[in-house]
C-alpha cells in the first residue's frame, strides 16, 4: 500500500475516533508527507524504513527544534496506529528520542496596555460594537481564536455569565465571562448583530457583513488593527489568551484552575504563566529596588 494511502488512512482515524482538529490533522498530513518524501529518495516506504532512514526523515528536513519534535510526534503515532492494525509492523521510532525544545517564554501585554486595546473600537458603529466584544470576550476567556469565531448562540449563556466550549481533543469546557464582558456581549447581540445579519439567520455568536460568521482571519485582522492603533505590534489573538492567563497568575489565581479555563490536558502547559510571572517580578525588583 501506498504511503499516500496510508496516511489518509491514519487521518481519517484521527479525525473518526479522536476527533482531532482539521488544523491538527493538516499538521500531521504536512509532516508525514514530507517524512516520506524524503523516504523515497533512499527507496523506502514508511512500512519498511529503517530507523537511520527514518531519523534522517525527520531530523535533516527540519530546521527549528521544535518542528523536529512536531515531525517525530507525528511518527510515533502514525506507527502506534499500524501497530494497532497490524501487531507484525516493526515501530522504527522507538528508539528515536525527541530533541530537547527550547522554551521561549510568551511577551505579555501589562494590564494598562490591555486596557487601551478594549478601548480602542469605535462602538458608535456596528462593526465596532462587534470588534469590542471579541476583543473582550477573548481577554476574559482567554479562548482560541478557533473556539471564539465557532462559539454559537446556543453555547452562550450570558444570564448565568457563563459559555462552553469545545475545545483541543473534542474536549468540552465551560468558562464564565465576567460582568464586563456580559455588558459588552449584550449590547453587541442587542445593536450590532441584527444590523450585520439584516435579518438574515446565523448560529455563530460573532458575524460579519456577508451576513455569517467570521473567520479565523478577520479575528486575527480585528486583534491586528486595533493593537497597531494603540502602538502594540505583533500581537495575535494568542497572545490575548497568554494574557489572559498571566494576570489570573499574577492576581493570584490557583494553577489547576487556570488549566481547566485554558483547556490544557497537562498542567506542565500551563506552568509556563508562573515562569512568566516570576521573570516580571524579577523584572520589578531590578528597576525599581536600590540594590536591584
Amino acid at each position: 500500500m501506498q504511503d499516500e494511502t496510508l496516511i489518509e488512512q491514519f487521518l481519517d482515524h484521527l479525525w473518526l475516533v479522536e476527533r482531532l482538529s482539521h488544523n491538527t490533522l493538516a499538521a500531521y498530513r504536512q509532516d508525514l508527507h514530507k517524512i516520506s518524501g524524503q523516504l523515497k529518495k533512499s527507496n523506502q516506504s514508511l512500512r519498511d524504513c529503517s530507523r537511520e532512514n527514518l531519523s534522517c526523515a525527520i531530523f535533516d528536513n527540519a530546521q527549528k527544534n521544535s518542528s523536529k519534535s512536531r515531525a517525530l510526534s507525528a511518527a510515533k503515532r502514525f506507527f502506534a496506529w499500524l501497530q494497532e492494525i497490524d501487531p507484525n509492523t516493526p515501530n522504527p521510532t522507538q528508539h528515536i528520542h525527541s530533541i530537547k525544545k527550547n522554551r521561549h517564554l510568551p511577551v505579555i501585554m501589562g494590564e494598562t496596555a490591555i486596557d487601551a486595546l478594549l478601548a480602542a473600537p469605535d462602538t458608535n458603529t456596528a462593526i465596532g460594537l462587534r470588534d469590542a466584544a471579541l476583543l473582550e470576550l477573548m481577554y476574559a476567556t482567554g479562548l482560541r481564536v478557533s473556539e471564539a469565531v465557532s462559539l454559537t448562540l446556543s453555547e452562550l449563556d450570558l444570564r448565568t455569565g457563563v459559555l462552553c466550549t469545545i475545545g483541543k481533543g473534542n474536549k468540552e469546557r465551560l468558562v464564565p465571562l465576567g460582568e464586563v464582558a456580559v455588558d459588552k456581549m449584550l449590547d453587541y447581540l442587542g445593536n450590532a448583530r441584527p444590523a450585520l445579519l439584516k435579518g438574515a439567520a446565523c448560529d455563530f455568536v460573532f458575524v460579519s457583513q456577508k451576513k455569517c460568521g467570521i473567520t479565523r482571519q478577520l479575528a486575527w485582522q480585528v486583534v491586528k488593527k486595533y493593537a497597531q492603533q494603540v502602538g502594540i505590534f505583533n500581537l495575535s489573538p494568542h497572545g490575548l489568551r497568554h494574557a489572559f492567563a498571566t494576570h489570573l497568575v499574577n492576581h493570584g489565581a490557583d494553577l489547576r484552575a487556570v488549566q481547566m479555563l485554558l483547556g490544557h490536558a497537562d498542567i506542565s502547559t500551563t506552568q509556563i504563566y508562573t515562569h512568566v510571572a516570576t521573570e516580571r517580578l524579577k523584572h520589578i525588583v531590578h528597576t525599581h529596588h536600590p540594590r536591584g
